[in-house]
């Protein structure tokens, strides 16, 4: 909806109420009658000082305020700075003598909508100037909220980029694929991160996480997780001390005691054909071997933060043969509805779903899976929560499968 049509819905939904300040009764009979001559009808109150609007706009805002400049508690500007340190909200409409147009200018400078002369005024010509006020109120406002927007898609985009790191890869041998799909229009920004990094060694880390719930304090945690994890990784701490560590981050960082994060992280060496897996309250992971596809979940411990300093992460081992993959992912790719009803995909649902696509390369495979979780929940919607998955692929017996990511 244009800001036009907008100020004139607004308008429809009723009479405008209008405060007048005006110590003079003389002065306020005048404005009475212009309101009562006016075609465009309106509610107006009457005060003598700036006192009273104080009470005035604890007991109801109005619409617009029509301010004297000339009141025995208020004079020029002053009383402008005072109406709008009041409220920002509403439309200012000074008043002014004949000999006051300079002083009227520079009140719209100073953030009133427009002025009008005492004594100068015809009813059409007020009664316009009150809903073009209004209009140019409601237009600023109209403006401000839509630089915000622009601002926080801004800084959204950096928290997701903080987020979707690309894989830090010294060798080849390895293939990554990840992927990154914000919820139901991104509404609000979400926490799930995921990174990919080759120790020195040739060990491939890899890491999925979910901070619980939404919004950029939330999204801002996950960014903080995911670069602890890296640096944690490229300083040789891994297993259970590696996610103790994360604990102790998001502890200290978190802005609610009821926020938690739950994770997967895989460091696989090179020459064996395993990985060794720490789960903390995350969901299992698939497991592609030639055409199977399999759900495996090690043994874990608690998401982090559930139980600070008391939890335990045991760290499990999967084999990995010559040409087998392993796909890490959040729960936002398997919790999402099937139809308009309560029924989920879940995870025996994601499981028929990824067998069905079991002889698909890798990058076909992962959005093969994710275009398929989203028409499902397309009904609904879309999907309510966001997604990142991270396939990985080994080639041991070719010793090269090459390297490649996606987002």
């Amino acid at each position: 909806m244009s800001v036009a049509r907008a100020g004139a819905a607004a308008w429809e939904r009723g009479e405008p109420s209008v405060l007048l300040v005006e110590d003079d009764p003389g002065d306020a009979l005048l404005v009475e009658e212009l309101v009562a001559d006016s075609a465009l009808k309106m509610r107006l109150r009457w005060v003598r000082s700036m006192t009273e609007v104080t009470a005035a706009l604890a007991a109801e805002m109005p619409d617009c305020v029509l301010l004297d400049l000339n009141l025995p508690d208020a004079q020029g500007l002053e009383a402008v700075s005072l109406v709008l340190a009041h409220t920002d909200q509403v439309a200012v409409v000074v008043l002014t003598g004949l000999a006051e147009e300079q002083t009227g200018l520079a009140a719209v400078a100073a953030g009133a909508q427009d002025y009008l002369v005492k004594g100068r005024v015809e009813p059409e010509l007020f009664g316009r100037a009150v809903r073009y006020a209004i209009q140019r109120k409601q237009a600023e406002q109209a403006a401000v909220a839509l630089q915000a927007s622009l601002m926080q898609a801004q800084e959204n985009a950096r928290l997701e980029r903080g987020l979707l790191p690309r894989p830090l890869l010294r060798a080849e041998g390895v293939e990554v694929v990840a992927r990154y799909r914000p919820g139901r229009a991104q509404a609000l920004l979400g926490g799930d991160f995921y990174d990919v990094v080759q120790s020195a060694d040739g060990t491939v880390h890899a890491l999925v996480g979910d901070v619980s719930g939404h919004g950029p304090d939330e999204a801002a945690l996950g960014v903080a997780l995911r670069i602890a994890w890296r640096t944690l990784v490229l300083s040789g701490v891994t297993g259970a001390e590696q996610v103790a560590r994360l604990e102790e981050l998001l502890v200290a960082e978190r802005v609610r005691d009821e926020v938690f994060a739950t994770l997967v992280s895989l460091a696989a060496a090179p020459g064996e054909q395993r990985a060794h897996i720490v789960r903390a309250g995350h969901p299992g992971l698939l497991h592609r071997t030639g055409g199977a596809v399999e759900w495996v979940e090690v043994p874990g411990g608690p998401a982090l933060g559930m139980v600070p300093g008391g939890a335990h992460w045991p760290t499990a081992e999967l084999p990995i043969p010559a040409g087998a993959s392993i796909v890490l992912f959040t729960d936002g790719l398997f919790e999402g509805h099937v139809s308009r009803g309560p029924q989920r995909l879940g995870e025996e649902g994601l499981l028929a779903m990824a067998r069905e696509a079991a002889g698909l390369p890798a990058e076909t495979f992962v959005d093969r899976l994710i275009k398929r979780a989203e028409g499902l929940a397309e009904a609904r919607g879309g999907l309510a929560d966001d997604v990142a998955v991270v396939h990985l692929s080994w080639n041991r017996a070719a010793g090269v499968s090459g390297v490649g990511s996606g987002r």
